[in-house]
């Protein structure tokens, strides 16, 4: 993972052609670029922020090909930013009658700011600040996440729209509801003062592990691993840790965990975007430098007495980075299942505690933990008990993984399914 930096060098941005620099560029900047002038307007104006970030990237696409690309393209979009951003108080009154005086700065003020704030330790501040405003806990977890890839990731709503296996319109209503309400409750672009930090922080640990797993387990039309989803969660998990302030034991925790799991992009599809479940994994081809900064950050995690549920899902991450199958794996995930059901109870966890079961004492253990779960509306579940019984009841197993496949809301899910079954039947045979 890339750390938290400013700008590219600018050879890099000279090596790319402007049909592949404009698009690089807004996923990098149009966010820094909303960010700061968020913080400037107030979130109650975000829209005119992100207005005036599209209309700064609208320039580009329309001038850089015909004029070539600046020397410095990331200094000419701040420039532009600021001057568009200029020119809107100029032409609207209405900001001098109302919006000025509802932030507390007058036009001159807002001017000077304009001027001064965009050095990158703002930049990140602004960034980390709009964080904790997305985070609100007066919105809903769906409208965070969608928040934080539009604004502090820069995706587009079709992008989103996507992601959720949902209509551009859905997405659009969901944001703008979003903002109203952010609005509403009259939201600061601010760190939270004191003791507010820690609370507040759970809603933000909790979207960017949300955000996390909509890349790592996606369900969109295209792709069953959105990579790009889990690099922003983490660059912006790693802004947490970079800030002192926000440099917490959960926070660690919860990189590590991301860590350990993005340690197997690379193994987990093949050539056709086709998943590649764990046990067939090429080892060789997970990452070692992701894995040893995984083994960091959990070193970091441990200050503390604290436990919380990203400490314990990291440590069961960390011994599935560990492909030998030995008693002593299997046993300290157990114990991690253990504690992290009686933290935090889900049907998924309960699930994968009961196929480690079977890894500890045997399918007929592992069958019984699951059957007692009783989740007959969770395909997952199904494709467990196959698992288990194939080589307990080959007809049980197959008639668990007929269940899973009626069950199964997407092709992603439906395709692994048939992986499974398939293999069922060459063991028929």
């Amino acid at each position: 993972m890339a750390p938290v930096h400013s700008q590219e060098p600018l050879s890099a941005y000279h090596a790319m052609k402007e049909q592949e620099l404009i698009p690089h560029l807004f996923r990098s900047e149009f966010r820094k670029i909303t960010a700061v002038l968020s913080k400037i307007f107030g979130i109650a104006h975000l829209e005119i922020a992100e207005d005036i970030a599209s209309e700064t990237f609208l320039l580009a696409a329309e001038s850089w090909p015909f004029k070539g690309i600046p020397e410095n393209p990331v200094g000419w979009l701040y420039k532009v930013a600021k001057n568009k951003a200029r020119n809107y108080l100029t032409r609207q009154q209405l900001f001098t009658d109302k919006v000025a005086i509802q932030i507390g700065n007058s036009v001159n003020e807002v001017n000077e700011e304009l001027e001064t704030e965009w050095s990158d330790q703002h930049i990140n501040d602004s960034q980390l600040q709009m964080l904790f405003a997305i985070c609100h806990p007066a919105i809903s977890a769906e409208a965070q996440i969608g928040l934080a890839l539009r604004i502090l990731c820069g995706f587009g709503i079709d992008e989103i729209a996507n992601a959720f296996l949902t209509a551009k319109e859905t997405i659009n209503k969901r944001l703008f509801r979003a903002k109203e309400k952010l609005r509403t409750e009259k939201v600061k672009i601010e760190f939270p003062a004191g003791a507010e930090i820690n609370r507040r922080l759970t809603t933000v640990l909790t979207t960017l592990y949300l955000l996390f797993n909509e890349g790592y387990y996606s369900e969109s039309q295209d792709a069953i691993l959105r990579e790009d989803f889990c690099l922003e969660a983490m660059r912006l998990t790693y802004m947490l840790i970079a800030n002192e302030q926000t440099n917490l034991p959960a926070v660690n925790a919860l990189l590590a965990l991301m860590c350990f799991h993005s340690s197997r992009f690379e193994a987990r599809k093949d050539s056709n975007g086709a998943i590649i479940l764990y046990q067939d994994q090429n080892e060789e081809l997970w990452n070692d430098e992701l894995i040893s900064k995984g083994v960091y950050f959990l070193n970091q995690a441990s200050r503390g007495n604290e436990i919380t549920k990203y400490h314990l899902e990291a440590g069961i991450a960390y011994w599935q980075t560990i492909k030998t199958e030995t008693q002593e794996k299997w046993e300290n995930v157990l114990h991690f299942y253990n504690q992290l059901l009686i933290i935090e109870y889900s049907p998924a966890a309960a699930l994968n505690r009961a196929y480690v079961i079977s890894k500890v004492n045997g399918n007929e253990a592992g069958i019984t933990a699951t059957e007692k779960l009783n989740l007959t509306d969770n395909h997952y579940y199904y494709m467990l008990l196959g698992e288990l019984y194939k080589d307990i009841n080959i007809q049980r197993a197959k008639d668990n993984f007929n269940k899973a496949f009626s069950l199964a809301k997407t092709e992603t899910e439906k395709k692994i399914i048939q992986i499974q079954s398939s293999r069922l039947e060459l063991d028929i045979e």
